[in-house]
């Protein structure tokens, strides 16, 4: 199982390879309490299309040390450091960035840095304590195409607020999904959402 160094100790990640040769890869990262491991079915139905994916587990979860959550700005660290073994292993692959809850104010963090390299960026279930005039600001100037997607239902951080934060945001797409709460990518909506995050990715890394 592959390590590198994090901030905190050693940090897993995982590979999913394209199907036939990446045209595009994917940065992704979990939510809190989660890990790589539940993203094989998420990873399939991007890599069938071309689509590399790499996940890291963030600092206390999964496989990897640390503590737990740790600071958004050094897990933003660790995901930089996989965003270079990524670029590494297909230098002239556009890439595309992506992270759920805990995961998108991390992205979120990389992106507010500026030049992050990324094509393109998805937030899923954006946490309420991100969804910042600050922050919308900050994205609104980072010149890439955005997708944010969001469960109607989401309890944990109900659409209302995040919905008025995405309307601040200049060249961020959002997306709704009824009957679906916080985890996307683990409800019934699952392959719906996979598709809508395929198709984004796909449309904005093209050359």
């Amino acid at each position: 199982m592959p390590f590198f160094d994090g901030h905190s100790g050693q940090v897993h990640y995982r590979h999913w390879s394209a199907v036939g040769g990446p045209v595009a890869q994917l940065v992704f990262l979990h939510g809190m309490g989660q890990h790589t491991g539940h993203y094989h079915r998420f990873a399939r139905g991007l890599t069938t299309a071309g689509i590399g994916v790499w996940g890291i587990d963030q600092a206390g979860h999964g496989l990897s040390e640390g503590d737990h959550p740790g600071p958004v700005a050094d897990l933003a660290e660790d995901a930089a450091l996989l965003t270079r073994l990524a670029e590494q292993h297909a230098p002239d692959v556009p890439l595309a960035l992506m992270g759920h809850s805990l995961g998108a104010a991390v992205s979120m963090e990389l992106l507010l840095r500026g030049d992050s390299g990324f094509r393109c960026a998805i937030l899923c279930g954006m946490p309420k304590t991100a969804a910042v005039p600050q922050t919308a600001e900050g994205l609104g100037s980072a010149g890439i195409p955005l997708l944010a997607v969001h469960g109607v239902d989401d309890r944990i951080a109900p659409i209302d607020p995040v919905r008025d934060w995405a309307a601040g945001v200049r060249g961020l797409e959002f997306r709704e999904f009824d009957d679906a709460g916080h985890d996307l990518l683990h409800e019934k909506v699952h392959a719906t959402v996979t598709a809508v995050v395929r198709d984004f990715v796909l449309g904005a890394t093209r050359p």
